[in-house]
């Protein structure tokens, strides 16, 4: 289904905490509030919501806080996160199922089981990972519509 935006596509913008964990997953479910009043398919609105969920989790726990730039575009929804953390040394790596560099502490919280990227990249038409050792990542997620 296409939608009909007009060459305004709709944005929102989120600060997201790399201390906070009880605001960790606002961003998401806000724009997923946002997603179902623009009449979204719910199967869209559920890839979006768990994909930006698992983003929003990496920026807090190992991302040290970020930003995200989220937009529904005519044919598909882009969101971008940009953290301040240590860049991923092996994306290779990353990206197998199980594998994290969570602290314990993270995972007692219950984070850091490993699945964020792979379930990034499960529930989204593309993914790219942009990332320097030592001077962050940014990771762009599109879902078409």
């Amino acid at each position: 289904m296409k939608r009909d935006l007009g060459e305004e596509a709709v944005r929102k913008h989120y600060n997201i905490s790399g201390t906070d964990f009880s605001v960790a997953g606002e961003a998401s479910s806000d724009f997923k509030t946002l997603l179902k009043k623009l009449g979204i398919k719910p199967d869209i609105v559920r890839k979006v919501a768990i994909a930006m969920y698992e983003a929003e989790i990496n920026t807090v726990v190992h991302g040290r806080g970020g930003e995200c730039d989220a937009e529904v575009l005519d044919n598909c929804v882009k969101i971008v996160f940009t953290d301040h953390g240590p860049g991923i040394a092996n994306v290779e790596l990353a990206m197998q199922e199980g594998y994290s560099t969570a602290s314990e502490t993270i995972r007692e919280l219950g984070f850091g089981a490993g699945m964020g990227l792979p379930n990034i990249k499960k529930y989204t038409d593309s993914m790219k990972i942009d990332t320097e050792v030592g001077k962050g990542t940014t990771v762009t997620l599109t879902v078409n519509l």
